[in-house]
């Protein structure tokens, strides 16, 4: 039976020490200057743009993530409501707001390969690229975010630390797969490093 194809992002399921993640999030903040809308499950770096920071000091601003690498500030989880559309689960393009992301290097996460390629064995322990197939559903407000499944090896600057496919009866090594990762370029490693893999 071949696997499903439906998106969700980066989720958050445990910690790399086989204890339950504890929910732990940190606020940030999204500028309306931000030509971007942001989904659940998306990863994101710190704004580089000094127009964007949040005038107060007490967050960090953020933006979309580079999907072939660079050091990830964490992954969104939820939003703070909008009181102007309290049924809203996305962050539209060019509208203020706050998001809550996972930041700690050692959660572990789950995400849908794009089924672009022919997964094996080798896949296991090696680095991945994320690819954006779909911005995200203004609907679920889940973001399209996907492993590459064409491109994992021992590349320091990708991404994604895959340490296996998820445990589930219809979730086969195959495309499409559900993986287990860790965040392998996290300003948050020893030093602030790229990777853990090939480092």
């Amino acid at each position: 039976m071949s696997n499903s194809t439906g998106a969700f992002g980066l989720q958050p399921i445990g910690m790399d020490n086989g204890s339950s993640w504890n929910g732990a999030v940190e606020k940030v903040y999204i500028s309306a200057a931000y030509g971007a809308a942001l989904y659940i499950g998306t990863p994101v770096i710190i704004s580089p743009t000094t127009a964007e920071k949040e005038a107060t000091g007490r967050y960090q601003t953020v933006n979309i993530a580079v999907a072939t690498g660079g050091v990830y500030y964490g992954v969104i989880v939820s939003f703070e409501p909008n009181p102007d559309n309290l049924g809203l689960l996305y962050s539209p393009t060019l509208t203020e707001g706050y998001a809550y992301i996972v930041k700690d290097a050692d959660v572990v996460f789950r995400v849908r390969g794009d089924g672009s390629g022919a997964p094996i064995a080798n896949y296991i322990g090696a680095n991945a690229a994320m690819v954006a197939t779909t911005a995200g559903s203004t609907y679920t407000g889940l973001s399209g975010w996907h492993l590459d499944e064409t491109t994992p090896a021992e590349t320091v600057t990708f991404p994604l630390r895959i340490l296996g496919i998820e445990d589930k009866e219809d979730n086969d090594l195959s495309d499409n797969a559900i993986y287990r990762v860790k965040l392998n370029t996290t300003g948050l490693a020893a030093g602030d490093r790229l990777g853990e893999l090939g480092a």
